[in-house]
C-alpha cells in the first residue's frame, strides 16, 4: 500500500453533496453543508452529530415546466443561482433574479433567515437587465458550456481543469448499472483477454494507453467563432442606447454575424467586418439569453448544443467541478489551437478585477488572508464559516501567485528595481511580492550562497506552515507560495501594509536583519510566540548583540518581527523554525554520537540551512518521553527493592538511558511492550509514574525520580517532562551570555541526540515498515511521503539506500531499492536540468528540453541538439537577429551537452549531495544493472521538473536516432509548494470514527465518517484529498457490512476524486482502481471489474514496473476474477506470477504464500491437471503445518482438499485407463464439475480475503478488534477455504 494511501487520512479528504447527492439539479453545488444551528455551542470533547434539515421548493422559469428543487435552510440564495446556471434546461441563463411573492431574494442571504420560505414554496426566475459585467459573465458561462466536454483546458492546467478516465472503463456511471447488466447468462460474450502488455512477465511498456480514447466520444461543433468584434467598445451614441458590447460569430452554417449585447439582451445588428452600422437587423431576434439567440439562426447550433448539455449532464459531476488547486498532466495529445475570445482575453488582461468579481480593483491578498484568520471560532459552524473561508483564500492566492510568478519568468512583469542585473530583481503583481531564488546581496554568503538561497524559501514555507497550524490568536505570517518555473525559483508572499514605505532597519522590532549582529526583541513578540514555543518546541533563549546587551527571543534570531499599518503582528522569514541537522553540519571541535559518525556523519552539503523536519522533532519527543515514563518506572522500582537502605541505584539509570537511546535496527518500535513483560511489575511501575508525574511533586521521593529522569532525557526542566530546542545553537554569529554556558552544551547535545535518533531508529524503522510491508511506496512521490512522515529529510536518501543495501533480507527490499535508485538519479537530473535551463532563451525551450531527455533517457549515442531554425529570418538574408532577451548573451550553451557529460554529471552530483555511488555511464547501464525502466524515469523527470510530452511512443532503445524531437515537448509547467489548511473538526469527527471502526461498531463509524465527509464538504467544496480518503473508508465499511451498491456509489467517486486531484496515475489511483474493481465483482459486474483490474495492472506497470509487492495482490485479484469467468489458462499466468512475487517479498514460508499455493491449485484444478494442482496445495499445507501445527483448522482443510484432489486424479486416471483398454465403448465416469454461482461465492470470498487483509493497511487497527475479525484478519485465508470445498 503506497504510503500515501495509509497517512492520507491526516493529509486530506472529498465527498459527495450530503443531502443532494441525489439530485441531478445539485450536481455542481460545492458548498452543501450539514452545519448545527447558529447558536449552538460545541463542547469541544464531544462528537456532535449535526443535523441538516432539508426540504424542497418549487422553481418556475421562463420557458421551462415547474420543477422541485431539494434545499437546506443554511443555503445562500446565490447557491441556487448556481444549481440553476449547471441545469440542463436552464444553464443558458446567466443575469436573473430569484423572487418570492413578487420580492427580489439577496443573494447573500441565507435561506433560514428570509421569511415566507418553507417547504413547497414557489421561487420565480426573473430576468434582469444586463450591464457590461453581467453581459461579460454571459458570454464566459455560454463559452464554458460550449467547451464543457472539450478536455484542452485540462491537458493546458487552466482553471483547476485535471483529466479522468474512469468512466471509459465503466462506460459511464456505475450507479444501478449491476441490475442493468444481465449476470450469470452473460460470462460467455466478456471478452477477458487483456491486452499483450498487460500480461505477466511482458517486457513492453507503451505510453499511449495513459490517456484512452473514448471511441464514441466525436466531437460536436455548435459554432465555427464566437470573439469579441473589432468594433467594441461601443461609441458613445449607442452606450446611450444601451449598447453594452459586440460580438462576432461565424456558425456552423458559415454565416456571419454581427451581434449587440445590450441592456435588454442580445441581437443582431447590421455591422459588417468593415462597416459599423449598429441598427438592429431585420429580424432582430431580440433574446435575453445568447443560446436563444444563436438557437434561432442556426440549426445546428441548436441540435448540438441541446445535445451537448445533454451529455454534459450524464457526466458525472465530480468529473466536471474545479479541483482547489491545479493538476498538471505530463503527458497530452496534440491538441488542436481553437479560436476562443475569453482565452484570448484573459491573457491579454490578466483577468485582474475581472476574475475576482471585484469591479475595478485588485485583491488585496494580505487583507483577505489575515481577516479570515480573524474570524471567531467560538462553536462548530463560526469554525466551519472560518475554516472554509481561510482555505478559500489559500487555494485563490496560490492559483494568483503560481499565475505572476509564470509571468515574472516569462517577462510579462516590470520589476519594481529594473537598473539592477536580473537576478536581484524583485517584482509587485496582482498586490504579491515576488523575488528570485538567488543570493542577491551576499546576504546568503555564510550560508552557502545561491544554494541556501535556493533553500531558504522552502525552509521559510516549512515555518509558516507550522506556525499556521499552531493557529495563535495576533500573530500573523504572510501568504507565502514558492514556484519553480524553466529553472528558477520565484517566492510570491502578500504584502505586509506599510513596508514598502519604510526602510528594513525602522520596521523590524523583533529578530535581526544581520544574521544575529543586531538582535533586537518587543514584549508583545515574546508573549505571543511563547504561545507557539510548547506545540513547536522552542525554547526560549537570550543571545547577545553588538553591544553586549542581553536579548531574549523565543524563536531563532533570523525570524523578524515587524507591526505593519493595520497594527497586526506579523512574523517572516521563518526559515530556521526547526533545530539545525548536525549530521550534514560540520562543526569544529563538536563530535556526533557514534550511531551518526559509524555512517560517515557529519557529512558536508551545499549549504547550512540543513534543518530536522517537524516529524523528526515530534518523533524524537516522542520517543524520549516513553524512556522518561520507563526511567521513571524502573526507579520506582528500585526504591521499592531498596526500601530497607537508603541508596538508590542511579548509576542504572543512566545506563539504561544511553542504552535506549540507540534504538538497533532490529528492535521493534515497540520495545516498550517487550521491557513489560521482561520487567516483572514494571507495567504497575509505569502507572505509578504516570500519578507521580501529573503530582505537584510534594514528596521529596517522588521529586527525586522525576528530577532523574528529566535530567537524563534532557528536560528543560527539572520538575515535568518538557523538551525543546533552541534553533540558534550552531548558527553563525549568534553568541549566548556566559550564564548560559550550561543550558547551551545541554542543547547541543541534545541536537546530536537527535540527529543520530534520525539514523539509528528512523532510518531502520522505515526500512523495517517496507519489510513488512506496512510502507509501500511505489514511485518518487509516495517514496518522499515515506521518508518525510518519519521524519527524515530527502539529502538522506543515499543514506537510506545505503542502509537498504546492507540489510541481510535485501532481495525483500528490492523494489524500495529500485524505486530509490530511480528517484536519487531522477533528482540529480533535476538538479542539473535547473541550470541547464536557466542559459537556454524562451525561443529554443522546446529544442533545449528535448535535447536534455535525449542525453538522459536516449541510447542515441551521439545526440546532437538541433538549434531551431529561425522562423523568422528569410533563406536570403540569413543574418543574425539582434533583438536577443537582454542579458542573455549567446545562449546555445546547451546545445554542447553530450549523453556521457550528463551521465558523469548526474553521478558527480549522487556523489556531492546523497554521498552515494553511481557507478554507470550511460542510462542503459543504470537500466541494467538496477532493474530500471525508462518510460518510468521520463515520468519521475517530467512531473519533478514541469515539462508536459507529446503521448506517443517513444523507442528510447533506438541506436540511430534520438527518441525525442522539439515537437514531442508540447509544454512546461511550475511545480508549486504552497499550505494546505486543514479542516480540524472535520478531521476529529474522522478520527472518532476509526476509533470506533477498531473496536468493531461499525454501524456507528459509519455514521460519524458521514458526519466528516459533510463537515469536510463544508470547509474544502467537493473535491479534496482528504474527501477522497474519507469516501474510499465509507466504501470499505459499506462493503464490509454487505451494502454493495453503495460500496460501489462510494468507490466510484474516491476514484473520480483521486484522479483529479492527485493523478491520472499516481499510486492512490491505481488502488482506488483496485478496491473499485473489487467492490463491482461484488456487484454482480465482472466484466467492468475486469477493466478496472488492468487498467490497474497498466498504470502500475508504467509507475513501477512488475517487480512489487503490490503486483502480487492485483495479480491475484485478476486470476480470481477471471477464474470466475472461466478463463482458466489466463487466470493461471496472472496466479503463478502473483505465487512468485509473494514468495520473493514474503519469503517461503509465508501464508501468503499458502494462498497463493493454495488458489493456483484450484486453477489446476479447473483445467484437471490435478498432478500440478496437488503438488501446489501440499506446498499450501507444509506451509500451514510448519506455521499453525496440524490441529488448526487451516491445515486441517488444506488436508481435505488435498484428499478431494487425489480422489480426482485417480478417478481421472481411472477413466484414461479404461479409454486406452475399450476404446470407445469405455463407460466413462463424469468428473465432479464445481457449480458456477457456488464458485463464484467462493472467489468473492477469496477477494474478501485479499481486502481484509488490505484493511490493515488501510485503518490503523489496534489489537482491540472485535474477536471475529480478528480471526480473519490473523488468518485471512480461513474465510477462503470455507468456500473452496465445493
Amino acid at each position: 500500500m503506497p504510503c500515501s494511501e495509509r497517512n492520507s487520512a491526516d493529509t486530506a479528504m472529498v465527498n459527495g453533496d450530503g443531502a443532494h447527492e441525489h439530485t441531478e439539479e445539485a450536481e455542481s453545488k460545492q458548498d452543501r453543508n450539514g452545519e448545527a444551528d447558529g447558536g449552538e455551542e460545541s463542547n469541544e470533547q464531544e462528537v456532535i452529530v449535526i443535523q441538516d434539515t432539508g426540504f424542497t421548493v418549487k422553481i418556475q422559469a421562463p420557458g421551462t415546466e415547474l420543477f422541485d428543487l431539494q434545499v437546506s435552510p443554511q443555503e445562500m440564495v446565490q447557491e441556487i443561482h448556481q444549481v440553476l446556471m449547471d441545469r440542463e434546461d436552464t444553464c443558458h441563463r446567466t443575469c436573473f433574479s430569484l423572487q418570492l411573492d413578487g420580492n427580489v431574494l439577496d443573494n447573500f442571504a441565507e435561506l433560514k433567515s428570509i421569511e415566507g420560505v418553507q417547504e413547497g414554496s414557489l421561487l420565480k426566475v426573473v430576468e434582469e437587465p444586463y450591464t457590461v459585467r453581467e453581459a461579460r459573465i454571459h458570454v464566459r458561462h455560454i463559452r464554458d458550456l460550449l467547451k464543457s466536454l472539450d478536455p484542452s483546458d485540462a491537458y493546458n492546467g487552466v482553471d483547476c481543469n485535471s483529466l479522468s478516465f474512469l468512466s471509459i472503463f465503466t462506460d459511464g456511471d456505475l450507479g444501478d448499472s449491476g441490475e442493468r447488466k444481465k449476470k450469470g447468462s452473460e460470462l460467455e460474450q466478456i471478452d477477458c483477454t487483456p491486452p499483450e502488455h498487460i500480461l505477466p512477465g511482458s517486457k513492453e511498456r507503451p505510453l499511449v494507453p495513459l490517456q484512452p480514447q473514448n471511441k464514441d466520444w466525436k466531437p460536436m461543433q455548435c459554432l465555427k467563432v464566437l470573439t469579441m468584434s473589432g468594433w467594441n467598445p461601443p461609441p458613445g451614441n449607442r452606450k446611450m442606447h444601451g449598447d453594452l458590447m459586440y460580438l462576432y460569430i461565424v456558425t456552423v452554417e458559415e454565416r456571419h454575424v454581427s451581434v449587440t449585447a445590450s441592456t435588454r439582451g442580445f441581437y443582431l445588428n447590421q455591422s459588417t467586418t468593415y462597416t459599423f452600422n449598429p441598427k438592429p437587423a431585420n429580424p432582430s431576434f431580440l433574446s435575453h439569453s445568447l443560446v436563444e439567440l444563436l438557437s434561432q439562426i442556426s440549426p445546428a447550433f441548436k441540435k448540438n448544443f441541446t445535445a451537448l448539455q445533454k451529455k454534459r449532464v450524464q457526466r458525472h459531476p465530480f468529473e466536471r467541478i474545479a479541483t482547489p488547486f491545479q493538476v498538471y498532466s505530463w503527458t497530452a495529445p496534440q491538441v488542436d489551437h481553437a479560436m476562443d475570445c475569453v482565452r484570448a482575453e484573459d491573457a491579454y488582461t490578466s483577468r485582474l478585477g475581472y476574475e475576482e468579481h471585484i469591479p475595478g480593483q485588485t485583491r488585496d491578498w494580505n487583507e483577505e488572508l489575515q481577516t479570515t484568520r480573524e474570524l471567531s471560532r467560538k462553536n462548530l459552524p463560526e469554525r466551519l464559516l472560518r475554516e472554509r473561508a481561510i482555505f478559500k483564500v489559500h487555494s485563490d492566492f496560490a492559483a494568483a501567485a503560481t499565475r505572476g510568478a509564470m509571468a515574472v519568468i516569462d517577462g510579462n512583469v516590470m520589476a519594481i528595481n529594473p537598473g539592477e542585473e536580473t537576478r536581484m530583481q524583485m517584482f509587485i503583481w496582482n498586490n504579491i511580492f515576488f523575488s528570485l531564488g538567488f543570493d542577491v546581496r551576499d546576504h546568503y554568503r555564510e550560508l552557502g550562497g545561491d544554494a541556501a538561497a535556493h533553500t531558504a524559501p522552502t525552509n521559510d514555507l516549512n515555518g509558516v506552515r507550522a506556525y499556521g497550524a499552531v493557529d495563535v490568536e495576533g500573530l500573523y505570517t504572510l501568504g507565502t507560495v514558492v514556484v519553480d518555473y524553466r529553472g528558477y525559483r520565484v517566492t510570491a508572499q502578500s504584502i505586509i501594509p506599510g513596508i514598502l514605505e519604510r526602510e528594513q532597519e525602522q520596521s523590524v522590532i523583533y529578530g535581526s536583519i544581520d544574521f544575529g549582529k543586531t538582535v533586537v526583541s518587543h514584549s508583545k513578540y515574546l508573549e505571543l510566540l511563547d504561545k507557539t514555543s510548547r506545540p513547536l518546541k522552542v525554547q526560549r533563549h537570550s543571545v547577545l548583540n553588538d553591544k553586549n546587551d542581553i536579548v531574549e527571543l523565543c524563536s531563532s534570531v533570523e525570524c523578524k518581527g515587524i507591526i505593519g499599518n493595520d497594527g497586526r503582528h506579523y512574523i517572516l522569514d521563518l526559515l530556521r523554525t526547526f533545530p539545525p541537522d548536525l549530521n550534514f553540519l560540520p562543526v569544529d571541535g563538536e563530535e556526533l554520537p557514534p550511531e551518526s559518525q559509524r555512517q560517515g556523519f557529519p557529512r558536508q552539503h551545499r549549504h547550512r540551512l540543513a534543518c530536522l523536519r517537524q516529524e523528526l522533532i515530534e518523533a524524537f519527543v516522542e520517543h524520549r518521553y516513553l524512556l522518561f515514563m520507563k526511567m521513571a518506572a524502573l526507579q520506582l522500582m528500585q526504591q521499592k527493592a531498596n526500601k530497607d537502605s537508603n541508596k538508590t541505584d542511579t548509576p542504572s539509570i543512566t545506563e539504561t538511558s544511553e542504552t535506549s537511546t540507540e534504538c538497533k535496527a532490529d528492535t521493534s518500535p515497540l520495545e516498550g511492550k517487550e521491557l513489560e513483560e521482561s520487567i516483572p511489575g514494571l507495567a504497575q511501575a509505569k502507572e505509578l509514574a504516570e500519578t507521580l508525574v501529573a503530582e505537584d511533586g510534594s514528596d521529596p521521593k517522588s521529586r527525586e525520580v522525576v528530577l532523574n529522569a528529566c535530567k537524563a532525557v534532557g528536560s528543560i526542566s527539572n520538575t515535568s517532562f518538557d523538551i525543546r530546542f533552541n534553533p540558534d545553537i550552531f548558527s553563525p554569529g549568534v553568541r549566548f551570555p556566559d550564564d548560559s554556558t550550561d543550558d547551551v552544551q545541554k542543547q547541543k547535545q541534545l541536537l546530536k541526540d537527535a540527529a543520530a535518533f534520525l539514523v539509528s531508529c528512523q532510518i531502520p524503522s522505515l526500512v523495517k515498515d517496507c519489510l513488512d510491508h506496512s510502507a509501500l511506496p511505489m514511485d518518487g512521490v509516495t517514496l518522499t511521503e515515506a521518508l518525510h512522515q518519519r521524519g527524515i529529510n530527502i539529502r538522506y536518501l543515499g543514506t537510506v539506500l545505503e542502509f537498504v543495501d546492507k540489510t541481510p533480507a535485501k532481495a525483500q527490499l528490492q523494489h524500495f531499492y529500485r524505486i530509490g535508485i530511480s528517484d536519487l538519479i531522477t533528482r540529480c537530473a533535476k538538479h542539473i536540468f535547473k541550470t541547464y535551463l536557466q542559459g537556454v532563451e524562451l525561443s529554443a525551450l522546446s529544442a533545449a528540453v528535448s535535447h536534455f531527455l535525449n542525453c538522459f533517457l536516449s541510447s542515441f549515442p551521439d545526440a546532437v541538439a538541433h538549434l531551431p531554425p529561425d522562423e523568422l529570418v528569410s533563406r536570403r538574408k540569413s543574418r543574425k537577429r539582434r533583438n536577443r532577451v537582454p542579458g542573455s548573451g549567446d545562449n546555445t550553451a546547451w546545445a554542447s551537452l553530450t549523453p556521457s557529460e550528463l551521465w558523469k554529471n548526474i553521478a558527480s552530483e549522487a556523489q556531492s549531495y546523497y554521498h552515494f555511488t553511481v557507478q554507470c555511464e550511460s542510462v542503459d547501464q543504470v537500466v541494467e544493472k538496477y532493474g530500471l525502466q525508462k518510460i518510468t524515469l521520463l515520468r519521475e523527470i517530467s512531473i519533478k521538473t514541469g515539462i508536459q510530452i507529446l503521448i506517443k511512443e517513444y523507442n528510447f532503445d533506438s541506436r540511430h536516432k534520438p527518441a525525442f524531437t522539439e515537437e514531442d515537448i508540447l509544454n512546461i509547467f511550475p511545480v508549486v509548494k504552497h499550505v494546505n489548511p486543514k479542516a480540524s473538526d472535520a478531521f476529529h469527527f474522522f478520527q472518532s470514527g476509526q476509533a470506533k471502526v477498531q473496536q468493531g461498531f461499525l454501524k456507528e463509524g459509519c455514521e460519524l465518517i458521514n458526519e466528516a465527509l459533510n463537515l469536510f464538504n463544508n470547509v474544502y467544496g467537493a473535491m479534496h484529498v482528504e474527501i477522497c480518503a474519507c469516501l474510499r473508508l465509507l466504501a470499505r465499511l459499506n462493503y464490509i457490512m454487505g451494502d454493495h451498491p453503495e460500496a460501489l456509489s462510494n468507490q466510484q467517486k474516491a476514484v473520480l476524486m483521486s484522479e483529479r486531484v492527485l493523478g491520472i496515475e499516481h499510486p492512490n489511483t491505481i488502488q482506488e482502481y483496485m478496491h473499485l474493481a473489487l467492490y463491482c465483482f461484488a456487484n454482480g459486474q465482472l466484466s467492468t471489474a475486469l477493466k478496472l483490474l488492468y487498467r490497474a495492472r497498466y498504470l502500475m506497470l508504467l509507475v513501477c514496473g512488475e517487480d512489487h509487492p503490490e503486483m502480487a495482490l492485483l495479480d491475484s485479484n485478476i486470476g480470481l476474477v477471471l477464474h470466475g469467468v472461466m478463463e482458466y489458462d489466463l487466470s493461471l499466468r496472472f496466479l503463478e506470477n502473483a505465487l512468485t512475487i509473494n514468495t520473493k517479498y514474503h519469503g517461503p514460508r509465508s501464508l501468503k504464500v499458502a494462498l497463493s499455493h493454495h488458489l493456483v491449485a484450484r486453477a489446476y484444478e479447473s483445467k484437471a491437471e490435478f498432478r500440478s494442482a496437488l503438488q501446489h496445495e501440499k506446498e499450501g499445507y507444509t506451509i500451514y503445518k510448519n506455521q499453525m501445527g496440524e490441529a488448526h483448522e487451516k491445515t486441517k482443510e488444506s488436508s481435505e482438499y488435498l484428499k478431494y484432489l487425489t480422489q480426482q486424479a485417480v478417478a481421472l486416471q481411472r477413466t484414461m485407463n479404461e479409454i486406452y483398454k475399450n476404446g470407445s465403448n469405455a463407460s466413462i465416469m463424469p468428473l465432479k464439475v464445481a457449480d458456477l454461482t457456488c464458485f463464484c461465492f467462493s472467489i468473492l470470498f477469496s477477494l474478501k480475503c485479499i481486502t481484509l487483509i488490505l484493511c490493515v493497511y488501510f485503518l490503523p487497527f489496534s489489537s482491540s478488534l472485535p474477536p471475529a475479525w480478528q480471526r480473519t484478519l490473523n488468518s485471512p485465508q480461513e474465510e477462503d477455504a470455507k468456500g473452496s470445498q465445493y
